[in-house]
């Protein structure tokens, strides 16, 4: 059955099993985390070992809490792929084959942008966000005494949002592929587009201006590269859209001209008749 005549039950249905799918690899990826996570609990620690942070647990069951947050985010990480193969299969019925097969190279380039997103953060902003709340803190005269959980929800909430933030290029990509986007129209809202950039900014990072400027920055960035990436993409849709009208105009004509021949036909035969 062509997917495209499918119901709308039979479209849930088929929706329940790609999830389905996603779930199994989501599980087989929570197992091959539990390997993984204790080593990097210990890696993500070293940057507060490098400023002299000592961690402390202020709760019982805080380093189980830990370890399975990192084995969530490790198996979220490695079924990503997954997951956008089975959102591209469930709605690459409704794109044209140009399209589909466009689209469908986007997964790894989304993948390892997020991957880029995600080692921005980590290995630049946030040890000169740490660096300066420890010299605030000695300045100010404060002790500071860090819990392993406070440590790493600011870790996650800092480095998380830039995997997705760093989605944006491919983002704006997809969309003006299949025309929804166009560059022009991103030139003109590039101002609130900012706006909406430097809000996000504001509540990634630190009260700080510099820890503010190194998010803003490179999320203006990524803007204007999605502005190059969009020119490209909808210069491939224009390109696909001229295709598609010659060819509907070229099954038209033959329609017609096929109309002709049999009427044609039809009017030899009555003059055979008579």
């Amino acid at each position: 059955m062509n997917p495209k005549d499918l119901t709308v039950i039979e479209h849930i249905e088929e929706l329940r099993k790609r999830l389905f799918i996603v779930a199994v690899f989501f599980v087989l990826a929570m197992v091959g985390g539990f390997f993984v996570a204790k080593p990097l609990v210990k890696y993500l620690q070293s940057t507060g070992a490098n400023y002299n942070i000592e961690l402390h647990a202020f709760d019982v069951v805080t380093p189980l809490a830990i370890y399975f947050q990192v084995v969530f985010l490790i198996a979220f990480i490695l079924s990503s792929p997954v997951l956008m193969y089975q959102l591209w299969s469930f709605i690459s019925p409704g794109l044209r084959e140009v399209e589909r097969k466009a689209t469908l190279s986007y997964i790894p380039y989304s993948f390892l942008l997020f991957i880029a997103g995600l080692s921005f953060s980590y290995y630049l902003l946030f040890p000169y966000v740490i660096k300066f709340m420890m010299n605030l803190s000695v300045e100010l005269e404060i002790q500071q005494t860090i819990g392993i959980h406070e440590y790493f929800t600011f870790l996650f909430k800092l480095t998380i949002p830039f995997g997705f933030l760093f989605q944006l290029p491919v983002v704006i990509l997809f969309f003006s592929r299949i025309g929804i986007l166009n560059p022009d129209l991103l030139i003109r809202i590039r101002k609130y587009s900012y706006f909406g950039l430097f809000v996000c900014a504001a509540i990634i990072a630190p009260p700080e201006l510099a820890s503010h400027l190194m998010v803003s920055v490179p999320l203006f960035a990524l803007y204007e590269i999605s502005i190059m990436v969009s020119r490209i993409g909808y210069k491939k849709y224009l390109k696909s859209e001229e295709i598609r009208l010659k060819e509907e105009q070229e099954a038209e004509q033959k329609r017609q001209v096929e109309e002709a021949l049999e009427q044609q036909r039809r009017q030899v035969e009555e003059l055979n008749q008579k």
